[in-house]
């Protein structure tokens, strides 16, 4: 029998239509709270405030200043924002959870967290800060959120162009748990079956965006994506996309959605049994193409430079990427192999090999 380590990460997660709405009062009395810092984003704020009508009275203060990679100012912020409270509730995207757990990271507060993006930070223990153009991440059991609270109704309201991205990027979660340093039988096992729900909702999510049937399956390969994710850890498609981020401030969802491909092509010639697995899951042979077509038919931009990067900038961020590139990939990082990826996905091409 393969010998592996499995780190089952601590947490209550409530998942099904309406259970924002008619549950997390019931959440937040599991744990006792009594002064609340809300967190959620000025867009998002109006429907946060309708989730905590039945215990308004407990907010003891809300933060809206949310920025996208969590901006270090932000996180002060937040953090002076926390104080006298016991709990951080968090409503929104991944920049939502993720400031969230800036405040947890200093505070050891608990977060209870309603993820209404298919982002997947909210099962993670990981954080990310961003201080002048440079992204640094850890690892912190501090702020893993003791609940989550997913609801596929409160993703409805999120454009179909949103949620296809935020599914690639849920899928790239998924895609990069097969060679993570941490990877194991049992991350990669849900994995494989977070890329069955996510293709199967995203299949349908951007032609008819209200089917919350499609909106259910998102989410649960969302779960299921960050699941994996936060027990395989972080591989060469999120070093990537972390470092062009915060070097280029892009989006989040939509840098994913591009670089996955240009990163599966590098490794599949040294994965060939994980490349397999994931075009099962995806139902077409060859998953590279199957990423690409599935990106076209949901409207992702063709590439990076569709997100206004320039070309000539590329080149200043490899160092940076060499420098957190996990040593264990399955096809060597190289500064050629980096700057293979980058320009190719900069330019939207077909995505080859590393020996091509």
């Amino acid at each position: 029998m393969t010998m592996f380590t499995y780190d089952a990460l601590p947490g209550r997660v409530v998942f099904g239509a309406g259970a924002a709405r008619t549950g997390l009062l019931d959440e937040v009395d599991r744990l006792g709270a009594q002064a609340i810092l809300l967190i959620a984003s000025s867009s998002e704020y109006e429907l946060a405030a309708r989730l905590c009508e039945r215990f308004a009275d407990r907010l003891s203060a809300t933060f809206s200043g949310v920025r996208p990679h969590v901006p270090v100012e932000v996180a002060e912020r937040a953090r002076e924002a926390a104080a006298g409270s016991d709990l951080v509730l968090s409503v929104g995207g991944g920049s939502t959870t993720g400031t969230a757990k800036a405040v947890a990271l200093s505070t050891g507060l608990p977060i209870v967290a309603v993820p209404t993006t298919y982002a997947g930070s909210e099962v993670t223990p990981v954080w990310g800060m961003t201080d002048q153009g440079r992204k640094t991440t850890g690892t912190d059991r501090r702020v893993l959120p003791r609940t989550v609270v997913y609801d596929p109704e409160l993703t409805l309201s999120l454009p179909a162009e949103l949620s296809a991205a935020s599914g690639l990027n849920a899928m790239a979660h998924c895609v990069e748990a097969f060679w993570a340093p941490r990877r194991n039988p049992v991350s990669s096992a849900v994995a494989e079956d977070g890329i069955r729900h996510l293709s199967r909702g995203l299949e349908t999510v951007t032609a008819t965006p209200d089917d919350l049937t499609a909106r259910t399956e998102l989410l649960l390969g969302a779960y299921l994506a960050g699941s994996a994710f936060a027990v395989a850890g972080s591989g060469l498609h999120h070093k990537i996309c972390h470092v062009l981020g915060g070097a280029f401030d892009l989006p989040h969802a939509q840098t994913h959605a591009i670089v996955l491909p240009y990163v599966l092509a590098y490794n599949a010639p040294n994965a060939s049994v994980a490349t397999d697995r994931i075009g099962a899951a995806l139902r077409q042979p060859d998953p590279i193409a199957a990423l690409r077509q599935l990106s076209e038919k949901l409207g992702v931009p063709t590439g990076l430079r569709d997100l206004g990067v320039s070309e000539a900038d590329l080149d200043a961020v490899v160092d940076d990427i060499l420098a957190i590139a996990p040593g264990d990939n399955p096809t060597p990082v190289t500064a050629a192999g980096v700057r293979a990826i980058l320009h190719a996905a900069w330019a939207g091409s077909d995505p080859i090999g590393p020996s091509a």
